[in-house]
């Protein structure tokens, strides 16, 4: 079974015991100190220390406070970075009881052979190799039991912390830690989910199928459950060790490497976000193996178009359309100073373009945009950090792989890969068949929605709504704001048409903008159609 943890039902009187315990470590760390002010600060050493003597959740807490940079000085974001995930490995014979317990059968009859020793032990599971009766090599992934229980304390005391604290320094408001509670909350319960971990890596093999130097093992799925993940065993050497014995693999190695994020990334709205060198290992064959599955984050597809605006805003160092692009991605509260924000990311852009191009950081710039939002009222999605942390882990790894590789090089590269693919004939003509349906769903139901809106402002009657109704109406206006973006597209059709049919390229392209001119000026002649037609109907 997996954890659930549920942060609203938190028990401070279960709690309390472990809450007194949290108190005496931070007292003797001179924690309560730095209620006096920042100066009474601890150490960032200090802090790393104190977070490594509470425990398991105060690790995995640590290891989601060193993505914040926007939170903490660079000074204890560097330390807490260096938390170790390792614990004393499990007894064997508690390992059996849980594969048992979980999976409903002896060890004996799941396994030919279980290895006694682990691959890996870490904060919450550990690996041991082992053969299944059908000689497949496999590697098994065990939960530590009683997770739920104290992570549930752990949270529940934490919240607790956070709650008095904001009464009696208001200031802490500011830093939204309830709601990193939440999110921390979320994340431990993806983390702990093995079932959601089996089906993360059956969508990233999907995804990346097409690449031919890339291995992830399969899952077995028999053999799985929410505390249990069993997968094909990995004989591979880490990527960092295969590095130092042959740097001439490198640049073929870290091209894949980027590809493969970016692929997941643009096309999939799927990306890895712990790349780091223990969770990529060469296999013998020179190909690479993608282990490890448990953070991992998603982009719906308004988030992916709004990231390629703002990276191809931050090449052309347009500061508008990169806080534009940056706003789509995240929720601002009213309170944002949108001119403030303006001002602080064209000092980010200016730092940027005026670094030399080997020595630019797509996660460091990540990193200074969530900085300048959080100063200024906006709050970052954690699909946003996640991110920022993948290409920060993949960019440190890259350069310790090979220090003089162009790795904005292999980016530009892929990028224009992926915008070649973007613009394809089939790509191309599934979007012209969705820009239709959306089309005629606009000019069979936006006639009709619109004039149900004008009679009840003419009756004086929305005042009166229930709100249900209210709701529901708010739905329909908003689906047809949708529709009518449908319609702008029509025009936009009609101008990349033009813009093929006018670019020196020949063969389909102008084929395919003269369909695409033909199509956009249909889309217009009708929605005009819709619009006399309701204009008669008025008059």
């Amino acid at each position: 079974m997996s954890l659930t943890i549920d942060l609203e039902k938190s028990n401070l009187l279960r709690a309390a015991p472990r809450l007194m315990q949290i108190l005496r470590v931070l007292a003797r760390h001179k924690f309560l100190g730095a209620l006096r002010g920042k100066e009474h600060w601890p150490s960032p050493v200090e802090l790393r220390e104190t977070f490594e003597e509470l425990g398991l959740t105060f690790l995995k807490f640590g290891q989601v406070l060193a993505l914040r940079r926007d939170l903490l000085p660079d000074a204890y974001i560097d330390e807490l970075e260096l938390l170790h995930d390792q614990l004393p490995a499990r007894p064997i014979a508690a390992v059996r009881r849980t594969v048992e317990r979980e999976l409903g059968a002896p060890m004996a009859q799941l396994f030919a052979s279980f290895g006694e020793t682990p691959l890996a032990a870490a904060t919450i599971a550990q690996v041991h190799e082992a053969t299944l009766h059908s000689g497949r090599h496999v590697a098994v992934k065990v939960q530590r039991p009683d997770l739920e229980e104290m992570i549930s304390a752990d949270i529940g005391a934490m919240l607790y912390l956070v709650k008095v604290g904001e009464k009696f320094f208001p200031r802490l408001r500011a830093l939204d830690l309830p709601v990193l509670l939440r999110e921390f909350a979320a994340s431990l319960n993806r983390e702990t989910d093995f079932s959601h971990e089996a089906r993360s890596i059956v969508l990233f093999r999907k995804a990346l199928a097409d690449i031919p130097d890339l291995w992830i093992p399969d899952v077995v799925a028999e053999h799985c459950s929410g505390s249990v993940l069993t997968m094909e065993f990995s004989a591979g050497q880490r990527v960092d060790l295969y590095a130092a014995q042959h740097p001439e693999a490198m640049p073929k190695l870290i091209n894949t490497l980027v590809r493969l994020t970016l692929q997941t990334i643009f096309e999939e709205g799927l990306f890895h976000a712990d790349p780091h060198s223990g969770n990529v290992l060469v296999l013998p064959d020179g190909r690479l193996s993608l282990l490890d599955f448990g953070m991992t984050g998603e982009l719906d597809e308004p988030m992916r178009d709004s990231l390629t605006l703002l990276l191809e805003a931050v090449v052309k160092s347009d500061a508008r359309a990169v806080t534009e692009a940056y706003l789509e991605m995240t929720t601002a509260s009213e309170q944002v100073n949108r001119g403030a924000l303006l001002m602080d990311i064209k000092a980010v852009l200016y730092e940027i373009h005026r670094t030399d191009l080997a020595e630019v950081s797509i996660g460091d710039s990540f990193e200074s945009l969530l900085r300048a939002g959080s100063r200024h009222g906006v709050h970052n999605p954690p699909e946003f950090f996640l991110l920022t942390r993948t290409f920060v882990i993949l960019e440190s790894m890259i350069r310790q792989l090979d220090p003089e590789h162009d790795y904005l090089k292999s980016f530009r590269e892929e990028i224009a890969r992926l915008t070649r693919q973007h613009f394809s004939v089939a790509r191309i003509k599934e979007k012209s068949g969705k820009l239709a349906r959306e089309l005629e769903r606009l000019i069979s139901d936006a006639p009709g929605d619109t004039r149900r809106v004008l009679r009840r402002f003419a009756e004086g009657d929305l005042g009166r709504l229930q709100t249900p109704a209210l709701e529901a109406l708010g739905g329909r206006v908003s689906r047809n704001l949708e529709r009518l973006t449908g319609a702008i597209a029509a025009a936009a059709l009609v101008i990349g048409g033009a813009m093929l049919v006018l670019a020196p390229l020949g063969g389909w392209h102008h084929f395919l903008g003269d369909s695409m001119v033909v199509i956009g000026i249909v889309g217009i002649v009708v929605i005009s159609i819709g619009a006399l037609r309701r204009d008669r109907g008025r008059r």
